[in-house]
């Protein structure tokens, strides 16, 4: 892996003036191989493209496993979102057609709901003009990073009270 500037070089996106346009700021180390390149980034919208690899082929055919469609599908739900702390909390996902090897995905991902923390955000994913995947994906803005939060005591009781979301 490059050292850490060359890193954080490589993770820059040049947007212009256009403030329909903003910045990157969640899921800045997901490997764009894996999971979709960003295409637009707006306010509540991204597009992004998957190009699929030999390494997420299911079969001698040429098959591409849904898991990385799913995931693909989740990056942009997450960078429609775009808050720093955003995490997933459910989905629902429909395959609708079947991607095969050298087939490049395009991801369309609008948040349609907020309130709260909480956002919904549908996600399509077309190969040329099939749609191949759509999904609704319900997420969450925690205060701090989902990682650091505290939220079960020693007995694995909410420490709130509530529902952990």
């Amino acid at each position: 892996m490059a050292n850490e500037e060359e890193f954080e070089e490589e993770l820059h996106i040049d947007y212009n003036e256009n403030e329909k346009e903003v910045m990157l700021s969640t899921h800045e180390r997901v490997n764009p191989d894996l999971c979709g390149e960003v295409l637009v980034l707006e306010r509540g919208y991204v597009e992004t493209r998957l190009r699929t690899i030999s390494e997420m082929v299911a079969d001698d055919i040429g098959l591409i496993h849904g898991g990385f469609i799913f995931g693909a599908a989740d990056y942009a739900a997450m960078l429609a979102v775009n808050e720093r702390n955003v995490v997933l909390v459910a989905s629902n996902c429909q395959f609708l057609s079947p991607v095969k090897f050298h087939d490049e995905v395009t991801f369309v991902a609008r948040v349609r709901h907020k309130e709260g923390r909480k956002r919904n955000v549908n996600v399509e994913g077309h190969v040329l003009d099939i749609k191949v995947f759509e999904g609704e994906f319900k997420t969450v803005v925690t205060e701090r990073h989902v990682l650091k939060l505290h939220l079960l005591d020693e007995n694995g009781d909410n420490l709130k009270g509530g529902p952990i979301v």
